[in-house]
């Protein structure tokens, strides 16, 4: 299955943001992307999933910041599927982006159970 939502993901680690926006940034992109996620069904088939998470936006960030972007979306779509996004999680995390006119970022979740899987 695959959804689109739009949402900025700005690169977090040279961010000079207090600790307070900082959260509430992070908590508004998780409760954004599970409730898309909520309203589009219930997740493909496990019990291992591949989760490509690809941001849309008009500059690319090299690949440590767009994992660090990423991090929320991980962390909803990880709550959705309802395992943990460790290192032992049955999910193969992808990370991709895609260019695009600035004001029309988006994000693309496209997430894969076992058996579609190839």
């Amino acid at each position: 299955m695959m959804v689109e939502l739009p949402l900025l993901l700005p690169s977090a680690a040279n961010a000079r943001e207090h600790w307070a926006a900082r959260a509430r940034r992070v908590r508004g992109q998780r409760e954004a992307v599970g409730w898309h996620l909520l309203s589009s069904g219930r997740p493909p088939r496990g019990p291992r999933w591949v989760v490509t998470i690809v941001r849309i936006a008009p500059r690319a960030l090299d690949t440590d910041n767009l994992a660090g972007a990423c991090k929320a979306v991980r962390d909803a779509v990880a709550t959705w599927l309802g395992v943990d996004d460790g290192p032992a999680a049955p999910v193969e995390w992808r990370y991709g982006q895609e260019r695009c006119r600035r004001g029309a970022e988006v994000v693309r979740i496209q997430v894969e159970g076992e058996s579609d899987v190839t």
